[in-house]
């Protein structure tokens, strides 16, 4: 069966017209849309199914509260003021899932022992879920402000202690105040970063 590409006011919502928020208007996210977004985005591919990627949302005033500490000082008023923020990492042990995850064959013996590969492909398929929660949630209507600037070692001190699961992204989550936005920045054009062979 021939897939169709969806019609040009879904690719506005999910790329061209989508933006990076700031703030967001005073609307909350509810469980059931946490639930349909996780639902949405884990279908996205991965290596071996692999899944490394881990959620916190965090919500509460006591997560956020416990989140504050690792947050940079440029990020600190926006993030406590998100509907919601996800803390997102990937999980070191990742591999002892393959069995159910990746039946086909023994993938988990790939990466036993193989601490390189395990920390490569968490890292590389961990992003690859983050950016799959991105895309879900604008096609849900929801906007997003992701985030590199915290303290990992903080942030899996106050959500992540007595596992193999390291933070590496945040994503404030919510309805988007268009009056908080900055200007959009350029993008490359096809031939500074591609070509064709």
């Amino acid at each position: 069966m021939m897939t169709l590409s969806l019609p040009p006011e879904a690719l506005d919502q999910l790329f061209r017209a989508a933006r990076t928020h700031n703030g967001f208007i005073d609307k909350p996210v509810t469980d059931e849309t946490l639930h349909t977004l996780h639902n949405l985005m884990k279908w996205g591919p991965t290596a071996a199914n692999s899944c490394p990627a881990r959620f916190v949302f965090i919500r509460s005033q006591e997560a956020k509260e416990r989140l504050q500490p690792s947050l940079m000082p440029g990020n600190t008023d926006k993030t406590m003021a998100a509907p919601v923020t996800v803390l997102i990492g990937h999980d070191l042990a990742f591999f002892e899932h393959l069995p159910r995850l990746f039946p086909a064959t023994d993938a988990k013996s790939w990466f036993v022992g193989n601490t390189p590969l395990i920390r490569q492909s968490a890292s590389l398929n961990g992003a690859l879920q983050a950016a799959y929660l991105i895309v879900a949630a604008r096609a849900l209507g929801l906007d997003c402000g992701p985030m590199s600037g915290f303290d990992s070692t903080l942030a899996d001190a106050a959500f992540f202690a007595g596992t193999n699961i390291q933070s590496f992204m945040l994503v404030n989550l919510g309805y988007g105040n268009p009056a908080k936005l900055y200007p959009r920045g350029p993008r490359f054009e096809f031939e500074e970063v591609c070509r064709i062979e």
